[in-house]
């Protein structure tokens, strides 16, 4: 999944309305990750505006592979209508910041943790294109953080995302 997912990165010009990228069915449920790790890749193919096709029995899903096949505010992220693919806008060597334009001009940020511990990581405003402050909402956790200012840091747990929307105020 990280190898397919992260590797994404570079073809969003070939993504947009009518013809998506597609790294692949969704492995969540399948077993092998934990729910980090299922957040994460969830997280990444919205970002991705990628096709979410659940690949996995769905007689045998966990409450929490339910939660995470039908969150409303991350599948609305990757139908949003701009119909833009995100892109990598930092990397420092495992910590990665991600980033989706949205069509109401809002910003969809993952960081996204590829190593063993959890990390603070953060998304500088100026990356995205947002100068000041803006208000940021946790998506996964489905609550408004407040407004910051230039920047908006959080401790990503072990193979794991921060998936936030962040509009410019």
């Amino acid at each position: 999944m990280a190898e397919i997912g992260f590797n994404q990165n570079g073809l969003e010009k070939f993504a947009g309305p009518g013809h998506w990228n597609d790294p692949d069915m969704l492995e969540v449920g399948n077993g092998g990750m934990d729910e980090d790790e299922y957040r994460t890749h969830f997280s990444l193919w919205a970002i991705l505006a990628a096709p979410l096709i659940a690949g996995n029995d769905l007689t045998k899903m966990t409450p929490y592979t339910v939660e995470i096949l039908t969150s409303r505010e991350v599948i609305a992220v990757d139908q949003d209508p701009l119909g833009k693919q995100g892109m990598r806008v930092a990397q420092e060597g495992p910590f990665e910041v991600w980033m989706k334009p949205m069509a109401d001009g809002s910003k969809v940020v993952g960081l996204f943790n590829r190593q063993r511990t959890v990390e603070q990581i953060t998304v500088n405003f100026s990356q995205i294109g947002i100068l000041g402050e803006a208000k940021v909402r946790d998506l996964w956790r489905k609550k408004d953080l407040g407004t910051f200012k230039n920047s908006f840091s959080a401790y990503v747990p072990t193979h794991g995302v921060v998936l936030v929307k962040i509009q410019a105020k």
